[in-house]
């Protein structure tokens, strides 16, 4: 490693430490004017030991909660203090701080809730699986055919609630000697049911792009990403265009490792900002906030990288169109709805304001999709998804209070 480089990376840890003792003294303060929970008051909780720029994980699952909230107390235990003070301001549900393991052990003791629900596979989920006397329940925080979607960890957990049949195909490929009758439950994408929201543009009849790639990856297997390779011909395409309007969400991890990644991102968001400086009324957007939904419900024409924005988008049941990973050592399962995509290869970017409007009035596209739909989240009418999340909290409920009962009695 280089000197430049040696500084750099010290830099890096510099910066990270103080951002860390910003926000620990900032959560103190705010803390001491929070009133702690009653003893007993949490039935439900959600672990989740990332920091804020995973929160994306997470908040998708808002919605969801503060229904079943009204009827089961759910909070959420948070390990980070810059997640715990975004939380604070934004959770439709009480947060709990529980840096140390001590305070997970006097949260399982003042509280004993009877699920832990966990939304990714962060290796200090561990910490909370120790306590025997609840269900862990893994409810991952997207749909997809990524390889992370077919983990050995599943098995980890008491109880999985996946999409629907298209998961359980995956996990019975995948796993050996998993039981997924007793330990999965089909729910589909409850998330979808929150999506609808006002969109920040004008009903002008322009065609809406939702641009949503991925971050570039972490290991070449995944290596999904598209702003490098498509996106910024994607974005200068369809931003010249006076038919059509880009809304683009990329992943909040998007250039964290790559710089050249990096720069092409903030190229494409140098571009929207022009763009609409050159004509207001176009209403482009870059999207960066915390609230996911409207951008996938709203656009006329989605393209997306692989990763979980694909089923989203697939749970609406709109038009969508997939990049190709340039890299040939990424990992792309063609067995389920990546077999049957409509694909975007890096050289026909050039060309895709004619394939996005191809894709908006495609009769047989539309068709297929309905055929994905169902197989992957079943029944989409608004509100399903969520009754099925709902009865499948109930019956695990009713199986701690049977088994607990038994122990009782013992």
């Amino acid at each position: 490693m280089s000197i430049p480089s040696d500084v750099r990376t010290a830099f890096r840890l510099v910066q990270r430490l103080l951002r860390s003792r910003q926000s620990r003294n900032q959560l103190a303060r705010r803390l001491r004017t929070q009133l702690p929970l009653a003893p007993g008051s949490v039935e439900i909780a959600v672990y989740f030991a990332d920091g804020p720029v995973n929160m994306y994980q997470v908040r998708q699952w808002y919605g969801p909660l503060a229904e079943l909230h009204a009827e089961h107390p759910v909070a959420i235990i948070s390990r980070s203090p810059g997640t715990m003070l975004a939380l604070l301001d934004e959770s439709p549900v009480p947060a709990v701080y529980a840096r140390q393991v001590v305070d997970l052990e006097r949260f399982v003791d003042e509280q004993a809730p009877k699920i832990v629900l966990y939304v990714n596979q962060n290796a200090r989920n561990f910490q909370m699986m120790r306590y025997g006397r609840m269900w862990h329940v893994f409810v991952n925080h997207g749909e997809s055919d990524k390889m992370y979607m077919t983990t050995n960890q599943f098995k980890a957990y008491d109880y999985a609630l996946i999409a629907g049949d298209a998961a359980r195909d995956r996990l019975t490929a995948a796993l050996w000697d998993y039981d997924l009758d007793a330990r999965t439950i089909a729910i589909g994408r409850p998330q979808a049911d929150h999506f609808a929201a006002d969109v920040p543009w004008p009903a002008d009849g322009r065609t809406v792009v939702l641009y949503a790639p991925t971050w570039e990856g972490d290991r070449a297997a995944a290596a999904y990403g598209s702003i490098a390779s498509h996106g910024t011909t994607i974005a200068d395409r369809v931003l010249a265009s006076p038919a059509h309007r880009l809304v683009y969400r990329p992943h909040p991890r998007s250039g964290v490792l790559d710089p050249e990644y990096k720069a092409a991102h903030e190229r494409i968001i140098a571009a929207i900002s022009a763009a609409n400086a050159a004509d207001p009324a176009a209403h482009h957007v870059y999207d960066d906030g915390p609230g996911l939904g409207w951008q996938i419900a709203g656009a006329d024409v989605a393209i997306t990288d692989i990763s979980a924005m694909i089923y989203d988008r697939l749970a609406v049941g709109k038009p969508l169109i997939v990049t190709r990973p340039v890299s040939p050592d990424a990992d792309v399962d063609e067995r389920g709805y990546l077999g049957d995509a409509n694909w975007l290869l890096a050289a026909e970017a050039e060309d895709v304001v004619a394939r996005v409007d191809a894709a908006a009035h495609d009769a047989e596209e539309l068709a297929r999709l309905r055929h994905w739909v169902e197989r992957y989240f079943g029944d989409t009418t608004p509100g399903a998804a969520t009754a099925r999340f709902h009865g499948a909290i109930e019956r695990l409920l009713e199986r701690w209070r049977t088994v607990a009962a038994e122990h009782v009695g013992r």
